[in-house]
């Protein structure tokens, strides 16, 4: 009985003994977030890009050279895929075409559009201009023809949304192309600018106040 005693003592003291080693921890391996860095691959759809990038660039456009240097591509090459997106877009699903002045490639709505672009402004907001159209407005009815970025030089920002709903609105008109670097659009008022300010002729237009710097370096003196 003793002896029966003594083993199960002794099996307890082993299993405290067992309990009490001390566990090392075990360590979990942690995921570089950057190791799969490398094995990232580039966007395989070139002709994605070159429509990226001429989103981004706008009205302004993009010319072969800056966009063959973007894509990493000789300016042969380059052509070949704007030649593809050209007629890509050119399909009737598409409300906007890829269109080239020069060498400078941009989007624009095609014609068809117009229309319904009249629509969606409605002609009721022609009444309700905001101060930013009609600022726009003033400076190309006395600087007609001009630039969108002889526009936004006077006005000290953008004008580009500001000229295409003022252009759906059929205030204002495409007037031929400047002969600036990159052919930019030169714009002029319409008819229907004159009819709903009542003007017959732009000669009717107030007179500009006259600017005089001493003047006003003189004022603030005062």
């Amino acid at each position: 009985m003793t002896e029966v005693f003594e083993e199960v003592l002794e099996e307890e003291i082993n299993e405290e003994d067992k309990s009490e080693e001390v566990q090392e921890p075990v360590e979990e391996k942690q995921e570089d977030i950057f190791s799969h860095g490398d094995n990232v691959e580039g966007p395989g759809n070139v002709e994605a890009i070159v429509e990226g990038l001429l989103y981004i660039v706008g009205e302004d456009g993009a010319k072969l050279e800056q966009l063959a240097v973007a894509i990493d591509k000789s300016l042969e090459d380059t052509r070949i895929i704007l030649e593809n997106i050209q007629k890509k877009y050119a399909s009737e699903l598409f409300g906007i075409e890829l269109v080239a002045y020069g060498s400078v490639y941009k989007f624009i709505s095609k014609k068809e559009v117009y229309p319904y672009a009249q629509i969606l402004f409605g002609e009721a907001k022609q009444n309700t201009l905001s101060q930013a159209a009609l600022e726009t407005l003033a400076i190309i009815a006395y600087k007609q023809p001009i630039t969108r970025v002889e526009i936004e030089e006077l006005r000290g920002v953008s004008a580009e949304v500001m000229l295409r709903k003022l252009q759906a609105r059929n205030l204002i008109r495409e007037a031929g192309r400047s002969e600036a670097v990159g052919r930019p659009i030169l714009y002029e008022v319409t008819e229907e600018f004159m009819d709903s300010f009542k003007l017959y002729t732009l000669n009717e237009l107030p007179d500009l106040p006259e600017y005089n710097k001493e003047e006003e370096n003189d004022n603030l003196f005062e």
